[in-house]
């Protein structure tokens, strides 16, 4: 086919010579309406909450879109300052759902130290509960919300510790002890006894109930004035919260107590025999804090106060205060955790630089939960329970840098103190308890207790509450 017949060709209008077609260009002329400022402006913000649900209707060339916004969901006030945390940390002692158990005795005051008891349970008193909640001595992570009331175990190891605080009462000592064993083990239910059995005796208490809160950064400090070599540092938020503890735990006994010195640099006069009571009420707010403690320490540890009662000093989480803290100096260097002034009071303590007139105890309980791994530390248990049990004992690593003096000359000559896994005996009448309280609903014989004594790690406590109560289906 020729360039002149293809089929283009052919279907195009003919066109006669010599007639010119008119070429139309667009014009650039304004027109009425135009998409360019709807396509390039930025969205407008919602008058009311009404028109967050509309359609908003977009015209561009051509066509028209409709875009439908995305509602907005009401998701209520959020939580206060501190809620969280408190709500983390709430303590549940009591369930109604529970069974009571009516062949449980009440703790009385030799309860924990008469070695007849032991495997037995025994409830904590009412009055004897606000006191341990007020030093914040029941863990969250602990299982006090399951039973009717709250109970505890006698063991072996508990008729150990309150020995060795008895005895030294009646030396004028002070026991210095460390307790250490494996994850989960008791530690901490293990000091939470040592507490009770000071309070139901007339012991004055004072507990630290977590020493991460002393190093993590969390709290206020300042340097303490007239102070080198090292600086020690105040941290005078906690100290209003320790005062504040040590007043609802130990009332009635400071209450009776009369000062023997006079205090006139607090911000309240306090002259010679007024009750100690009107001591820490002087402390109003954080800034007068730590000299009502200071001035409180002074007057439980002076010499003429040798007829008062002995005095329990207790700490739960050693390791973080045994390593440099978070916070850090003027020059921006790490400040270690014996600089700061509650934690050197208590290494002071124990590690024997202080002395209660009465006798007392001082006693720490190691965490494998969320404790740091401190060598110096763990050197210096391992060498003191094998000097303890006559063994042969450990030597430090010369290719290792990473000990620390400061935590050795503390531990140096502490008593430790394991808390082991339990018996079948003590295994059984545990189970025993959960059973007649509803909890463990099978037959309680040979057979059941040595399942779950092998599945809870062969007597680790916490792991036995795992395999037969916290995974339970009821």
């Amino acid at each position: 086919m020729s360039a002149t017949n293809c089929l283009r060709c052919l279907s195009r209008p003919s066109v006669s010579r010599g007639v010119v077609v008119p070429v139309f260009a667009p014009t650039r002329t304004a027109a009425a309406f135009s998409t360019t400022a709807v396509q390039n402006a930025m969205p407008s913000k919602a008058k009311s909450a009404e028109n967050q649900d509309r359609s908003v209707k977009v015209y561009r060339a051509g066509r028209k879109m409709t875009i439908k916004k995305k509602s907005t969901t009401d998701r209520g006030k959020p939580p206060g300052p501190g809620e969280r945390k408190a709500f983390r940390k709430k303590i549940v002692l009591s369930n109604d759902n529970a069974l009571p158990v009516p062949w449980v005795p009440e703790m009385e005051a030799g309860s924990l130290s008469d070695p007849k008891q032991v495997g037995k349970i025994v409830s904590l008193p009412a009055t004897l509960q606000d006191q341990l909640r007020a030093t914040e001595a029941f863990q969250p992570t602990q299982t006090w919300g399951l039973f009717r009331k709250p109970s505890t175990l006698v063991r072996e190891e508990s008729v150990q510790l309150m020995g060795k605080m008895e005895k030294a009462v009646a030396d004028k000592t002070t026991a210095r002890i460390v307790l250490t064993g494996e994850k989960i083990s008791g530690k901490s239910t293990m000091l939470l006894q040592a507490q009770s059995h000071a309070y139901l005796n007339g012991w004055i208490v004072i507990h630290l109930p977590d020493a991460q809160e002393l190093t993590n950064g969390s709290t206020e400090y300042s340097p303490i004035p007239n102070t080198e070599n090292p600086t020690l540092y105040m941290q005078q938020n906690y100290c209003l919260k320790l005062l504040q503890s040590i007043k609802k735990s130990n009332e009635k006994i400071l209450a009776k107590l009369l000062s023997v010195s006079s205090h006139s640099e607090l911000p309240q006069n306090i002259t010679v025999n007024q009750p100690l009571l009107s001591l820490i009420n002087a402390a109003k707010e954080a800034e007068g804090a730590w000299p009502v403690f200071q001035a409180l320490w002074s007057e439980l540890n002076a010499p003429a106060a040798a007829n008062r009662p002995p005095i329990l000093l207790s700490l739960d989480n050693l390791p973080h205060i045994m390593k440099p803290s978070a916070y850090r100096s003027s020059a921006f260097e790490p400040i270690h955790s014996h600089d700061l002034s509650l934690v050197k009071l208590f290494v002071d303590a124990l590690s024997g630089n202080t002395r209660f007139p009465s006798g007392g105890a001082v006693i720490a309980a190691t965490n494998r939960n969320n404790g740091p791994r401190i060598p110096s530390m763990e050197l210096a248990l391992k060498q003191r329970l094998a000097a303890q049990k006559g063994e042969e004992v450990e030597r430090k690593d010369p290719y290792f840098k990473g000990y620390d003096e400061r935590v050795e000359r503390v531990l140096r000559s502490v008593e430790v103190l394991e808390v082991n896994r339990i018996g079948k005996r003590e295994a059984r009448s545990l189970m025993e308890y959960w059973a007649a309280s509803g909890l463990l609903r099978t037959t309680v014989d040979e057979q059941t207790v040595s399942e779950k004594w092998t599945l809870g790690g062969g007597g680790v406590l916490g792991e036995m509450e795992r395999a037969a109560l916290l995974t339970m289906r009821v």
